[in-house]
């Protein structure tokens, strides 16, 4: 049976995407719903190992234009990330850079309470780069076997405009 190198591409780029969605869902995260009143905060800890990238992910199920201000505190308590979210869902990226306990602190900056969903945790990122690799190499072997078929593919066009 002879497979295609095109076939081959798409087989190493779906590995390599089903990969690392196994990563990213195996990742350590801490999750919570919570019923903030106008002026309250929120904080929730995650433990983070190493040097990497952690996210966050606030979402308001019934949003009417409501604001939340995030903050990302270090080990130190020290703000490494901040920002004030007006939409119904907002994912965020962050460095970090040694080990122990991350704070994410949400504080309701709006006159209504808000019903929110937090989710914090790690990406573990570093192990991502194997399955990249593998999605990187799957598309490139289907642009050069794409390029490779249409490359002398011509269409044959009239010797004069016909109006």
């Amino acid at each position: 049976m002879k497979v295609s190198l095109f076939k081959l591409g798409l087989g190493l780029t779906i590995i390599g995407i089903i990969w690392i969605s196994f990563i990213f869902v195996e990742t350590e995260k801490t999750y919570d719903t919570i019923l903030l009143k106008q002026s309250d905060s929120f904080e929730l800890n995650s433990e983070f190992e190493g040097a990497d990238i952690g996210f966050y992910r606030v979402y308001m199920p019934e949003f009417a234009g409501e604001e939340v201000f995030v903050q990302i505190l270090d080990t130190k308590d020290n703000v490494i990330q901040e920002e004030l979210i007006r939409t119904k869902m907002s994912v965020g990226y962050f460095d970090f850079y040694e080990d122990g306990t991350h704070t994410i602190k949400v504080t309701n900056i709006s006159k209504n309470q808000i019903n929110l969903q937090v989710e914090f945790g790690n990406t573990k990122s570093q192990e991502m780069t194997p399955a990249g690799i593998l999605i990187l190499a799957g598309a490139v072997t289907m642009i050069v076997r794409s390029y490779l078929k249409i490359k002398n593919y011509k269409i044959e066009q009239p010797d004069e405009n016909i109006s």
